[in-house]
Order: structure tokens, then C-alpha cells, then sequence
């Protein structure tokens, strides 16, 4: 029989060593050609290595946490004939980030596909019940899979966090084991660009609030004509990308970035927005954000969105960008001090939407409020300039007409 071998692909040019992450097909198993073999992890982006014929995986030479440079032999295929596939249960697409995403715990978990589960028959873990076990707080190894391929449903989930759960006898505690599981190529970039950041900008932080109801009103009116139209739903996050454009253009000092002793202006906005990953927190970049309409740009953070949690998105698509947007919001933040990302300027910080009660015409209303933070470089931008750039976004949101004349 053929016999082909499996490379590690190339996954950019300045990447020259991967991380060997899971393989969803194990050694012995089968798979057709094009399938999704192993996981390939780096700095910046995940991608899978598929088949590249039809048949049996005779070799594994690197497994889960070895490192492999790009074009090195990590296993071996036989040709033959591959299984029949099973139908998949539908699947729902990851929120865009106004709607929000959240990520498990990292759980150990066995591909559907014909890669053996571990000694503790662990389920493979779908990216819906991920998130319930993030908000459970529920183990992966307690819940028991119905799903089709031993897959771990979100209903799964809910069952066991629904089921009474047994006291545990006098005296004793819950378990205290420890795992200790390595970083991730993307965790470990992630880190080091954090701490970049904070080792080189000279960062402050300055908070405005907006009443969010002149927003909610408008998005209430025309939502459903807006879905029908062009497919997507109006979220908040259309409104903050033009908000913060209209923002930028007035203090271009955020749109800038320190390149050594000189200040780049860019006459164009690359508007980063942080979703959470399949691995972790990723900023994919809207390019021109400023040609794109309000529906262009709700279709490409769902898309960027969906990518993003299915470990989809390109490299090209995480790099660059001018100015970064963080809805902490959607996981409860009412308040936070967001970190930049280099080597960019200024960072809008989102928050939680709650009802409180304000001063308006003399009268105590109740409003719904949301508190904006934006981080920025104090070398480059000044305070009046950050409350300037705050204070125009507040305009923009409360009277969301102000865009559309550009006043």
C-alpha cells in the first residue's frame, strides 16, 4: 500500500517551529482524504493538518506538546479505503462578540473520528458545551456524553448541573489533585505581549459613561428589517467601531503608534476586536474599517466571531491594526482597565449595560448605562486628548444621528 508522509505545514512566513497539538485522529485509525488529522498550534494562529489521502494513520511520531519545525515528518498514512462518515449533530455558530463567548477550562478530550478516548473514556467536548461548562463550573471528566461519536452536548451539561449532587461525608473534602498542562504556543505569545505592554507604554486609563438608550431604541426599531435585509443581526459592536472612528479622526494621536523617536499617523483604521478563542483571547482585525457599513460590519465580526472559536482565522487576519476594541461586558465586567495591545496606542474598554438611576431636566430617571474605559499610551496621547476622544464616542452613542451627518 502507499504510504505518504505528514508534514507540518507552513503556517507563515516568520513561523518557523509549531506545537503538536491534539490528534483528532489517532494512530490506527482511519480517515478520509481532506479530513482533519492533528492540530497544529503556533504564536499566533491554530490550524489542522489534513489528509492527504484516504486511509489509515500507520505512525505517529509527535504527540500532543512536542515541538516540530515547518516541513518535519510527524507521522506516517497507509492508503485504503476510509470509513463511512457519520452525520454530525447541527451545529450552532460561536456568538459574535456582542453577543458573547466564553471559554471552558482546558479539558482532556478524544476525537470523534476514530481516535481512541483515554483510560477515563473522555468525551470529546463540542464547542457549546464548553462554554456551559465555563459557566457551571462543572468538570468535563463528571458529565456523561450522548451525543453521537461520544461527543459532550451542551445539554449534557445542563442535565448534570441540574442533577442534586451528593453531600460528601463528615470530615472528608473535595478532591485536591493538581495537573499541571503546559502553555500554549498562542497562551505563551499572549503573555509575553501583555507583558510588553505594560514593561514599555507609559499607560493610563480614563472612564466616561453613555446612556445606551438612544441605541437600544434604535436597534429595537430596526432590528428585525435590519436581519432581513442583510442576513446579520445589529449588535452594539457596529455602533462602537463607528463610534470610535469618528473618535479617532478627531484625536488621530490614538490612531498613531511611537516607531523610535518618531510618531507614525495612520490615515487609515484597522479597528482590532477581541474575541475569545478556541485557545484564548485573539484581535482580529476589521481592514478600512471606515469604507465598511453598519452591516458589513456586523457580518464580519460574526464571521471573525465563529472563525475565531473554531480556531479558523488566518494569520494575516490577526495582524496589523490601529486601534483595539474589548467588550468585557459580555462576561459581567461593569469596570475594568484594558491593557494595550503594542504596538497601538489606545484600547476601548466596554462594559456590562445596567439600569440606574440619573439626573435628567431635574428629574431622577432610570437609564440604562454602560461604563467606557479607554487605556492609551500617555507618550503620545495626552489626558485632554483621551477625555476629548471619550467624550466624542458618548456623543456618537447618545445620539447615534451624529454619524450618519458626521457632527
Amino acid at each position: 500500500m502507499p504510504v505518504s508522509e505528514l508534514k507540518v505545514p507552513s503556517v507563515g512566513e516568520s513561523i518557523t517551529e509549531v506545537q503538536i497539538g491534539d490528534w483528532l485522529v489517532g494512530e490506527g485509525a482511519s480517515a478520509g482524504k481532506d479530513d482533519a488529522l492533528v492540530v497544529i498550534e503556533t504564536d499566533k494562529v491554530t490550524v489542522e493538518l489534513p489528509a492527504p489521502i484516504a486511509g489509515k494513520v500507520t505512525k505517529v511520531l509527535k504527540k500532543k506538546g512536542d515541538t516540530a519545525t515547518v516541513g518535519e515528518v510527524i507521522g506516517y498514512m497507509e492508503a485504503g479505503a476510509a470509513p463511512a462518515k457519520k452525520a454530525e449533530p447541527d451545529k450552532k455558530p460561536a456568538p459574535s462578540q456582542a453577543e458573547g463567548q466564553k471559554q471552558a477550562a482546558p479539558a482532556k478530550t478524544a476525537a470523534p473520528n476514530g481516535a481512541p478516548s483515554n483510560a477515563k473514556g473522555d468525551a470529546f467536548v463540542m464547542p457549546a458545551a464548553q462554554r456551559a461548562l465555563a459557566t457551571s463550573g462543572i468538570d468535563a471528566k463528571d458529565v456523561t456524553a450522548t451525543g453521537p461519536g461520544n461527543r459532550m452536548l451542551k445539554e449534557d451539561v445542563q442535565r448534570t448541573a441540574a442533577a442534586p449532587r451528593p453531600a460528601l461525608p463528615s470530615g472528608h473534602s473535595a478532591s485536591r489533585e493538581e495537573e499541571i498542562v503546559p502553555m500554549t504556543p498562542m497562551r505563551r505569545r499572549i503573555a509575553e505581549r501583555l507583558v510588553q505592554a505594560q514593561n514599555t507604554a507609559a499607560l493610563l486609563t480614563t472612564f466616561n459613561e453613555i446612556d445606551m438608550g438612544a441605541v437600544m431604541a434604535l436597534r429595537g426599531e430596526f432590528k428585525d428589517e435590519f436581519q432581513k435585509k442583510h442576513g446579520s443581526k445589529l449588535g452594539f459592536m457596529s455602533f462602537f467601531v463607528k463610534a470610535s472612528i469618528e473618535a479617532l479622526k478627531l484625536i488621530p494621536q490614538v490612531n498613531a503608534e511611537i516607531k523610535d523617536n518618531s510618531i507614525v499617523y495612520k490615515n487609515y483604521y484597522d479597528i482590532g476586536v477581541a474575541v475569545g478563542g478556541g485557545k484564548g483571547l485573539v484581535v482580529p482585525i476589521l481592514r478600512n474599517a471606515e469604507r465598511m457599513s453598519f452591516a458589513e460590519v456586523e457580518a464580519a465580526i460574526a464571521d471573525l466571531g465563529t472563525r475565531a472559536q473554531a480556531n479558523k482565522l488566518t494569520l494575516d487576519e490577526l495582524q496589523g491594526g490601529t486601534f483595539t476594541i474589548s467588550n468585557g461586558g459580555i462576561y459581567g465586567s461593569l469596570l475594568s482597565t484594558p491593557i494595550l495591545n503594542p504596538p497601538q496606542s489606545g484600547i476601548l474598554g466596554l462594559h456590562a449595560i445596567q439600569e440606574r438611576p440619573v439626573a435628567r431636566d431635574g428629574q431622577v430617571v432610570i437609564r440604562p448605562i454602560m461604563y467606557v474605559a479607554l487605556t492609551y499610551d500617555h507618550r503620545i496621547v495626552d489626558g485632554r486628548e483621551a477625555v476629548t476622544f471619550l467624550k466624542r464616542i458618548k456623543e456618537c452613542l447618545e445620539n447615534p444621528a451624529r454619524m450618519l451627518l458626521e457632527i
